[in-house]
Order: C-alpha cells, then sequence, then structure tokens
C-alpha cells in the first residue's frame, strides 16, 4: 500500500520535482526571458524597404506639391515656390469637389455590389459539390489572376460599338437600338463598364475569403438551429453572419481602399472621359499633372486623395470598433 501511494505521490508531482529539476522562482514567479532584439533585426529589412520604396516618394511628393513646376521649371532646373498655394486652389475649385463626391459615390456603389455579389457566390461554394466547388473555384482564380490592362482590353472589345460582343448579343435578341451603341459615348454608360469590369475582377477574392471563413463555423450550430425549426434565412442570420461578421468588415475595409484608388481600368476604358466627366480622384490628379504639365498641382491633388482615403478609413475603424464595443457589452449582460 505504501508503495503505492508513493507511486501516485510521484505521477503527481511536479515536473521540476522530477529528475532533480531545478526549483521554482521565489513567490511562485517563473524567470522571464530576457529581451531580444532578434524581432527588431527580423523586421528591419522590410522597414527599410518601406521608408526607401514608399516613405521617400511620399516626402518628395509632399516637397512637390508646394511648388509652381511646369515644364519650363523642370527644362530649366527652377525651384518656384508657392507654399500653400496649391492646395488653395485646389481646394475652391469646383471641380475637385465634384470628382471627390463622384469619387465616393462610384466607391460605395461598387464595394456594395462586390461584397453582396461575393458574399452569395462565397456560400454558393459552401454549399457545392467537390467537383463543382473546385471548378469554379478555378475559374473565380483564373479571373482574379488576369492583369489589369489585359482584362481591361477585353472588357474594351466585348463592348466596342462595331465589333463588341455584347452589342451583336443585345441586336439578336431583339434589342435593335443597340446594335451600334457607343458605351464609352456618356457618363453613365462608360460607369457601368468600368462598373462591370471592377465587380468581376474583385469578386474572386469576396468569394474566396468569406468561403474559407465558412469552414469556420461548427456544423453543431446548424444542426441545433434546424432542429429548433430555423428556416435557410433565420440560419444565416443568427449562425452563419455572426461568424462571417469579422471576415465580411475586414474584406470591406480592403475593398473600400481597392477600388477608391483603382486607376487603370478607368483610365484604359477612357482616359476619364467623355469630357473628363468618369474622372475619380487618382485620374484627376494624373491629368492634372502629367497630362497638363501641372505637377506642382497633381502633386497636392494626390495627397489630398491621400487624406480622403484616411478620412474614410478611420471613419469606417471608428463605426467597426464601436460595434465590437457594442457587442461585447450586449455578451457582457
Amino acid at each position: 500500500m505504501a508503495v503505492q501511494l508513493d507511486d501516485a505521490a510521484e505521477r503527481t508531482a511536479p515536473h521540476h520535482d522530477r529528475g532533480g529539476g531545478a526549483p521554482p522562482a521565489r513567490g511562485g514567479r517563473r524567470a522571464q526571458p530576457a529581451v531580444s532584439g532578434a524581432p527588431y533585426l527580423l523586421l528591419l529589412p522590410a522597414l527599410l524597404a518601406t521608408a526607401v520604396f514608399l516613405g521617400w516618394p511620399m516626402v518628395r511628393n509632399l516637397v512637390l506639391s508646394f511648388q509652381n513646376l511646369n515644364m519650363k521649371e523642370l527644362i530649366q532646373r527652377l525651384t518656384d515656390w508657392r507654399g500653400l498655394g496649391n492646395y488653395q486652389e485646389i481646394l475652391g475649385s469646383e471641380q475637385f469637389w465634384r470628382v471627390t463626391l463622384r469619387t465616393l459615390v462610384f466607391t460605395a456603389v461598387n464595394v456594395t455590389l462586390i461584397m453582396v455579389l461575393g458574399a452569395l457566390i462565397g456560400l454558393l461554394l459552401a454549399r457545392l459539390g467537390s467537383k463543382m466547388r473546385l471548378t469554379l473555384s478555378l475559374a473565380l482564380v483564373l479571373a482574379w489572376a488576369m492583369p489589369h490592362i489585359a482584362a481591361t482590353t477585353i472588357f474594351q472589345w466585348l463592348f466596342d460599338s462595331r465589333y463588341g460582343v455584347v452589342n451583336w448579343v443585345l441586336d439578336r435578341l431583339g434589342w435593335h437600338a443597340m446594335a451600334h451603341y457607343d458605351w464609352v459615348g456618356t457618363q453613365l454608360s462608360t460607369f457601368f463598364v468600368i462598373t462591370v469590369l471592377i465587380v468581376w475582377q474583385s469578386l474572386p477574392f469576396v468569394a474566396l475569403n468569406l468561403y474559407a471563413a465558412t469552414t469556420t463555423v461548427p456544423q453543431e450550430l446548424y444542426e441545433a438551429a434546424r432542429v429548433d425549426g430555423a428556416g435557410a434565412w433565420k440560419v444565416f442570420t443568427s449562425v452563419t453572419f455572426p461568424f462571417l461578421k469579422p471576415f465580411f468588415l475586414a474584406t470591406t475595409f480592403l475593398e473600400v481602399i481597392w477600388v477608391f484608388k483603382a486607376f487603370p481600368q478607368i483610365f484604359a476604358i477612357n482616359e476619364g472621359g467623355p469630357d473628363r466627366l468618369t474622372e475619380t480622384l487618382p485620374i484627376y490628379a494624373f491629368t492634372e499633372g502629367v497630362g497638363n504639365l501641372h505637377f506642382g498641382m497633381g502633386a497636392a491633388i494626390s495627397l489630398l486623395t491621400i487624406v480622403v482615403l484616411l478620412a474614410m478609413t478611420a471613419y469606417y475603424l471608428r463605426l467597426t470598433l464601436r460595434q465590437e464595443a457594442r457587442e461585447e457589452k450586449e455578451d457582457a449582460l
């Protein structure tokens, strides 16, 4: 009996008591490992690359925004400082505020379509069989991997007024007025083509991201909801969406940034035309800076574009943090 008790005591003894291990620190505290500089050394290359390739151009752009730099100053290597003159001229321009409002509306419409359609496709992937899921996933990845300019060129041919497939299909379906319709001839039709292109390019990322998020939902919750008699919509709102919400918010945040700064699609379709009616802030900065050779003005517009994007980001993050704090309070209650 005594031997059995000794064996039990040995099995339940702490690890440091066996094998001559070191005794615990006084006061029951474990010795803290020494702080090493290795993590900071590993981060140093990335920080240096960011400073060189992002920080330095930003500083140069900031300095340029305070100058009056046109072709004359560029050829003669003159430095004509304007101070805040570029910013005052831009902020006092009605064109800048029209373009800013147009950019915000354009971003809101595109992000809404992307998130709604992407969520539907992601939920569809979760319900398909393995073969159909693999086929659809490959199609999404191929669409996602296509370069922007290549995709834009394809869409230009699809919506071409003379040889476009879209006009040919609409004509064959009986809509003969669309046989030679110029899709880039008006503001709304041009934005329609650009929106279809950007939504098509963005759907794969959202769909695959949200499908991956659905795999984290425990199946027991679905079974419990069905036992309680919940329908498809109730299951989605009470089980699926709460788990997808963090992924949904993060993906929306990324899409807002991506759509807001979209440049190659808009510029390649019609260069902000017709009559500069489809210019967004990135196109506006490029047109003023490079197109009109007002490099200082273009630099100032690009910095104001970053400020607008940061303001949107801060507002979105503030709403997200408030929502999370509200949910934590509700869970605590």
